[in-house]
């Protein structure tokens, strides 16, 4: 897998640890909090990294593109678990739950 050249960390970084650091370094939750839906911050995070990615992606080869199916599989995984655990929770808050045991004299 291809390195790239990073001034301010180590000189040498697989593009996955990069992309991963500079996600979480991306400021999202308080452009969410001005109301930008996801894919306006996506486009944003695109938009300031996008010398970054280009240098990433001249030396993209079969096996960056083969992590980079597999990312984005997770991915795809992590937004449906996401999805599921937020009904289960919404149909939680819905179920009132009754007890038998007592009765209404």
């Amino acid at each position: 897998m291809k390195k790239i050249i990073n001034k301010e960390h180590d000189k040498n970084e697989p593009w996955f640890k990069w992309l991963t650091r500079e996600l979480n370094s991306f400021e999202v939750f308080q452009d969410f909090e001005l109301g930008k839906n996801p894919r306006d911050i996506a486009e944003n995070f695109i938009s300031r990294n996008s010398i970054a990615i280009s240098e990433v992606f001249k030396n993209f080869d079969e096996e960056d593109k083969d992590t980079f199916d597999q990312f984005l599989k997770l991915t795809e995984c992590e937004m449906h678990v996401f999805r599921i655990l937020e009904k289960q929770l919404e149909a939680r808050n819905k179920v009132r739950f009754v007890d038998f045991k007592k009765r209404k004299k």
